[in-house]
């Protein structure tokens, strides 16, 4: 039912899934979070002769057979795979997992990837152009094809409603999560399975990385390679994995008696329309007032930030400089944390895995800290950083979870605590 002329519904978050380099269980990797844990090592990936070694924050322990079953495996990329496992997980953590037809048929998938199934790319081309075979798999398009891992999802679950893909480079799986939350303020879907996903770990990729120089160095202690707004930091760390969202109306989340982690309250979004990879503050301030603003959050009613924070020279700056334009006087008292220092860069997925992150943090009323570091860069100084352990915030009522893509785009979604 359309709520045209009334005002938006309220949109719950009842279920988180998550795989990731640190494990499957979102409470158990968010305590690690909070230890300041990096799940960042040194890995070799392609095959010989084509080797690339670099740290990284790849989900080695991942094995999908055991949620999806060997048969689903064969029509599914690896992106796919972690997508259905976390979404799965998410599901039934919202206890959905007896839903009927009714209101699964009002259910619907956003879902963000960068590079879909980057591995089933790499794997043709390797066939084709190294082992020199005259054929490639019949399955290469539907393995391969961008919106095949939300087409899993659906499957899988027996959602009916939309079933959308948002390849917008880092701010995918953020862009994915607050267009579902339009849908469901204004009443076309009840329910959401929202997030996204990334393998983004095949040889041609991390080389494709590795040039664009923006790859940090792993120096002598390689989990704690990523450093965003250190001194030291040379760069980002690439992870792979995949976070998932439950999004659903209040009221009927509050009806079937769901836990109710926080409130999806505010999405802005925003393109630079400055340059194709270096960022521009002025286009990430106005994601974050669009957010704030169709929050009804005042600056100083935000506690905390889980910044983008890539630990690369140019971005981390920028958007410390946005948060200052923005949050003015009250920056010096937001606190600000980066997890990419210990899940890695899941590119089009890490909108997903720091929403994820920031509804914890709300849910807890605990913030990560930023691993690694030791020594705030004097362009980056301003707000307060947390660094060295996680701290308790008790009073904690509303966060932000920003995610500034290549191309411009920039997304930011906006947390209240309940």
């Amino acid at each position: 039912m359309s709520t045209a002329g009334h005002r938006p519904r309220r949109v719950a978050i009842t279920g988180l899934g998550l795989v990731c380099s640190q494990g499957q269980d979102p409470q158990a990797v968010f305590a690690r979070w909070l230890a300041g844990e990096s799940g960042i090592a040194m890995h070799d990936i392609g095959e010989a002769p084509f080797v690339a070694t670099a740290p990284m924050a790849a989900c080695t322990a991942f094995d999908a057979a055991t949620t999806l079953g060997r048969s689903r495996l064969t029509t599914m990329d690896r992106v796919s795979q972690l997508s259905a496992v976390a979404s799965q997980s998410a599901w039934a953590d919202a206890g959905l997992n007896d839903a009927d037809d009714a209101l699964r048929e009002r259910a619907g998938v956003y879902w963000g990837t960068g590079g879909g199934g980057a591995h089933t790319a790499d794997r043709s081309h390797r066939d084709l152009f190294v082992k020199q075979r005259p054929r490639i798999s019949p399955l290469t398009v539907v393995l391969g094809m961008h919106n095949a891992a939300a087409s899993h999802i659906a499957l899988g679950l027996g959602l009916g409603a939309d079933c959308l893909t948002y390849s917008v480079a880092c701010a995918s799986s953020a862009v994915a999560i607050g267009e579902a939350m339009r849908r469901i303020q204004h009443g076309e879907m009840d329910v959401a399975l929202a997030g996204g996903a990334e393998a983004s770990m095949p040889f041609a990729a991390v080389k494709a990385w590795e040039s664009l120089q923006v790859m940090a160095q792993p120096g002598e202690e390689p989990a704690r390679a990523c450093k965003p707004f250190d001194t030291c930091r040379t760069g980002l760390v690439l992870g792979e994995g995949a976070a998932a969202l439950v999004l659903e109306d209040w009221e009927h989340a509050r009806r079937r008696g769901a836990r109710i982690y926080a409130e999806l309250a505010g999405y802005g979004s925003s393109c630079d329309h400055h340059h194709l990879t270096a960022p521009h503050a002025e286009g990430q301030a106005r994601a974050l007032r669009q957010a704030l603003r169709q929050a009804g959050l005042a600056p100083d009613e935000v506690g905390h930030a889980n910044a983008h924070g890539t630990a690369t020279p140019e971005g981390d700056p920028t958007e410390i400089n946005a948060l200052k334009n923005v949050f003015g006087p009250h920056a010096a008292r937001l606190r600000v944390s980066a997890t990419k220092s210990m899940h890695g860069h899941l590119l089009g997925a890490a909108g997903a895995i720091e929403a994820l992150a920031t509804t914890l943090t709300l849910y807890h009323r605990a913030v990560p800290p930023t691993a690694g570091l030791a020594t705030v860069s004097d362009d980056c100084v301003g707000v307060a950083h947390v660094l060295g352990e996680a701290l308790a915030m008790p009073d904690l009522r509303a966060a932000l979870s920003n995610s500034f893509a290549f191309g411009g785009s920039n997304a930011v979604l906006a947390f209240r605590a309940v």
